[in-house]
């Protein structure tokens, strides 16, 4: 049997000219802000897909919005739960991500939180499935992305617990490291750790090249 996790999508308003302001120099600021929409909805139907069958709960992180314009655009994905992500670091706002998520995940007997972004087109209910899965057997599940980072984290409740602090310390965020970072902070633990398959993230336009030769 398979236990329940948290869902924690770290998700930013797709505001005109607010988001991927990269990909907006080669594609304009109104394809840019279609592309973020069209990516968000996509990642919330995959993540409603395994809440229908109980295998996980979804809480939106959000960042671009005010509280009352959250709860809104939260109505409008069919999403109950949120959260701000507020400030610092992406290692500081997914930290706050999982103290703030604490006290529901007990009361709701869930042992394992996972963190995804909203920038893989390609995203499918596999990759969470094989996460949930892999989560029984390992500590910590990382989905590598192209740019050195990672699309995806799923962590233990042993790492929850007793080491909040690994998977978001002595990382240069945004860097080409981070991913490599991350392992380093485990290597001198015997925590378990797997890789999924590699993704790439849309963030320029030449990843979208990239993932046609890719695909």
């Amino acid at each position: 049997m398979l236990d329940k996790a948290l869902l924690i999508i770290m998700a930013k308003w797709h505001g005109f000219g607010r988001c991927k302001t990269r990909l907006a120099k080669d594609i304009g600021k109104f394809n840019a802000t279609k592309v973020q929409s069209v990516m968000t909805n996509h990642t919330i139907s995959v993540a409603k897909s395994l809440k229908q069958i109980n295998l996980l709960d979804i809480s939106i992180a959000i960042s671009g919005l005010g509280g009352k314009n959250c709860r809104k655009w939260c109505k409008e994905l069919g999403i109950k739960k949120f959260n701000l992500q507020g400030k610092g670091c992406l290692g500081e706002k997914m930290k706050r991500q999982i103290i703030i998520n604490k006290k529901f995940c007990t009361q709701n007997k869930i042992k394992n939180i996972i963190f995804i972004g909203t920038d893989l087109p390609d995203l499918c209910h596999l990759d969470l499935l094989n996460t949930i899965r892999e989560l029984k057997h390992n500590d910590l599940i990382l989905g590598p992305s192209n740019d050195g980072g990672y699309w995806l984290m799923g962590l233990s409740a042993k790492i929850i617990s007793k080491h909040l602090n690994l998977p978001f310390i002595n990382i240069m965020w945004s860097k080409e490291n981070v991913l490599q970072n991350t392992i380093d902070n485990f290597a001198h633990t015997k925590l378990k750790y797997k890789f999924l398959e590699k993704k790439i993230d849309i963030d320029k336009i030449t990843d979208i090249e990239n993932r046609k030769q890719f695909d």
